[in-house]
């Protein structure tokens, strides 16, 4: 009873900083997941080399930053140009990776009919591709990023510290994530995936693109699973394997949401986020993967959809 009683004197006194460090998590699961969510929202099929994609972006901020930061301490101003320097040549790289998936390993597989099974197998093909090829292109060592800004700041937040590392991805992924909502919710080429993603055959019928909705779908999710690979790899670095278990969790977080709901990722990715963080007060952070998939089993138990559950196709 006292190693209970012990740690939730411990969360509640840190339960400011534990709930920062876990809606920062939960950014960087959303924007993976929805990479995710989207294109089953499109095509009712998982992309299995997302985690690919979300490395591509990282390797490419890690030599931006390297050309950049170069090791030394960037100013206020400084730092805040290079955040959005990072953020657009992760998100370009990541989107570039997308599209270029799509093309090679999903659109001739489309073309002719094949089957779903065809699909998982180019997929797995494409990804472990890519995973090798990194591998050999820039090493099988952890590299470690010069950092856009001073990780040394820390905000207090009601009492407890909070890093700037955590502010800055809350930020970015904040105006990354509303940004998407309100371009596939308002705009027309939103308004073609959530068509496509509800009846792509009477879409197409109305006259919208398919191919052309598809690939938007593809770069979109990519660029958001970019630049989550650039915030991830500020503090740990580089290394080609770096992308299967951010992936494998914001596969999860999309189920957890509703996958093919936009919402549901975020919500999902937000949830298990999280759980993390505040498993780590009771567990010393040894069992938090197991905390965080055991959340996702009981919630699919009790409903089996998902927390929202919808399609893209009915998002608004």
């Amino acid at each position: 009873m006292s190693y209970f009683t012990s740690h939730f004197s411990t969360f509640g006194h840190e339960f400011w900083g534990l709930l920062v460090g876990g809606v920062a998590n939960g950014v960087v699961y959303a924007m993976v997941a929805i990479g995710y969510t989207m294109v089953y929202g499109v095509l009712r099929l998982i992309n299995f080399a997302h985690s690919e994609i979300f490395t591509s972006g990282a390797f490419a901020s890690f030599f931006l930053m390297k050309a950049l930061v170069g090791g030394s301490t960037p100013t206020a101003t400084e730092s805040v140009i290079y955040v959005i320097l990072g953020v657009l040549v992760g998100g370009l790289a990541g989107a570039l990776a997308a599209l270029a998936l799509e093309r090679v390993a999903y659109r001739p597989l489309r073309r002719r009919n094949a089957p779903k099974l065809a699909y998982l197998i180019s997929a797995i093909g494409a990804s472990y591709f890519l995973f090798n090829f990194y591998g050999k292109e820039f090493g099988r060592i952890n590299l470690s990023m010069d950092a856009p800004f001073t990780n040394n700041t820390v905000f207090t937040i009601f009492g407890a510290p909070v890093q700037m590392y955590y502010i800055v991805i809350v930020i970015v992924g904040v105006i990354m994530l509303v940004s998407l909502d309100r371009f596939v919710a308002k705009s027309k080429l939103g308004r073609g995936i959530r068509a496509v993603a509800q009846d792509a055959e009477t879409a197409s019928l109305m006259g919208v693109n398919i191919d052309r909705t598809i690939s938007l779908t593809f770069v979109l999710g990519g660029f958001l699973g970019g630049v989550a690979g650039f915030l991830f790899a500020i503090p740990i670095g580089v290394v080609y394997t770096m992308g299967f278990t951010p992936a494998l969790k914001a596969f999860s977080a999309a189920v957890l949401g509703g996958i093919g709901n936009l919402r549901g990722a975020v919500i999902g990715g937000l949830l298990l986020g999280i759980v993390e963080s505040f498993s780590v007060a009771f567990f010393d952070g040894v069992y938090i993967d197991v905390v965080a998939f055991a959340v996702l089993v009981l919630v699919l138990m009790v409903r089996p959809t998902g927390i929202l559950g919808e399609r893209l196709g009915r998002s608004a």
